[in-house]
């Protein structure tokens, strides 16, 4: 577990230099909670996560945003869709793809939350260790 973590601190995923906060979610195979956990560290350091992805990565990015609302954690701060031109090889020329980025903020209680969290979990290892 402690790997992890560390993983995650040190993971450096589509950060763009003038946007510390940004999370460029692609459609790799990383499973979804990965990317809810990043956000929830990112919403810690910086109070707002913006999430942003192009095409079928669009599902992805929505869900995460869901998952945090209906869990307390973020509210919606701004969402805005667009559509950029990407160079497609095969094609030789641009295809047109579909982007959203969705800015969270955490709620009040997002605090509150994350520590009964941190505690549950270190309270669940203590109990599975005696």
């Amino acid at each position: 577990m402690e790997e992890i973590t560390e993983g995650v601190n040190n993971i450096n995923i589509g950060v763009d230099p003038s946007k510390r906060n940004r999370i460029q979610v692609s459609n790799t195979k990383k499973p979804l909670f990965f990317y809810v956990n990043l956000a929830k560290r990112y919403m810690q350091q910086y109070n707002e996560v913006e999430l942003s992805a192009l095409g079928m990565a669009i599902a992805t990015v929505v869900t995460v945003a869901e998952i945090l609302k209906n869990n307390g954690l973020a509210v919606e701060k701004k969402i805005m869709t667009s559509t950029v031109d990407i160079k497609d090889e095969s094609r030789m020329r641009p295809v047109q793809k579909a982007k959203i980025e969705i800015v969270l903020g955490k709620t009040e209680n997002f605090d509150d939350l994350m520590a009964a969290a941190a505690e549950e979990r270190q309270f669940g290892v203590a109990e599975e260790q005696s």
